[in-house]
């Protein structure tokens, strides 16, 4: 996975994601909806209507008392959790 930041200030981040798809975009955008401070987490990745970009670009705004790295950072914890659960639900089932 690539990261290339676009924009960072106090409120705003923007990321591009090298190699993922909707499957991961959406996993990370919902945990990020659910963290603390997070006002906005979308994503786009429509090469048409974006001048031709084809790797997804993460945007997310927080309130004035989260900083977005530090939500980025949650969301992907968050992630993180969810998937080693699943990982643990499905080994004990089978």
């Amino acid at each position: 996975m690539e990261l290339r930041v676009i924009e960072n200030t106090e409120e705003e981040l923007s990321i591009e994601i090298g190699g993922e798809d909707h499957t991961f975009m959406n996993v990370l955008k919902g945990a990020l909806l659910e963290t603390e401070g997070v006002t906005t987490a979308t994503y786009d990745m429509n090469p048409e209507q974006s001048g031709g970009q084809t790797e997804p670009i993460l945007a997310i705004k927080t309130d004035d008392t989260t900083e977005p790295l530090d939500a980025l950072e949650a969301g992907a914890g968050r992630v993180r959790e969810k998937a080693s659960a699943f990982r643990e639900a499905f080994d004990t089932a089978a």
